[in-house]
């Protein structure tokens, strides 16, 4: 069944079409260059309960407080930044070692609105995540536009 043709707004849009993405589980988003990885009073206590912590100890241990709001910390190794959860296999692989439990940050990658702000920008995250799929080309799951906007919308400010 064909989908339906997108409402006048999306059609506005650069990616109005819709795009495509398919994790292919390689970690890309979950390591490379300092960034924050922010989240909310529910997941951290959900993420402190899977951990048998209280909120304080999770903290200290998986946590910093950074611009007056807390991140998950990261796991300096060499040059790379992963985040405190990314956990890779013999092959060098990531997965999220508390993926059910991972923030809403991590839940909407790459429909952040500094990703779909112009199709280049788009095209720059794509280059270093082989999930993403510029317009036009094959693979990943179709994701109508209007998708991506609840998604985005669902973002922490300054994504």
């Amino acid at each position: 069944m064909p989908n339906p043709p997108p409402a006048a707004e999306e059609q506005t849009t650069w990616y109005g079409a819709g795009l495509s993405f398919a994790c292919t589980a390689c970690g890309g988003c979950c390591t490379g260059p300092p960034g924050y990885v922010w989240y909310d009073d529910e997941e951290e206590q959900a993420l402190a309960d899977h951990f048998g912590l209280s909120r304080f100890d999770f903290r200290q241990k998986y946590a910093k407080r950074k611009h007056g709001r807390w991140t998950l910390d990261e796991v300096r190794r060499g040059r790379d930044h992963d985040c405190v959860f990314l956990v890779r296999d013999e092959r060098g692989h990531g997965k999220c070692g508390v993926y059910a439990l991972r923030p809403t940050q991590c839940r909407t990658w790459p429909f952040w609105a500094s990703n779909l702000k112009t199709e280049r920008s788009w095209r720059e995250a794509a280059a270093h995540c082989p999930g993403m799929k510029v317009p036009g080309e094959p693979g990943g799951n179709f994701v109508p536009a209007a998708d991506i906007r609840v998604t985005a919308a669902s973002n922490p400010p300054g994504l």
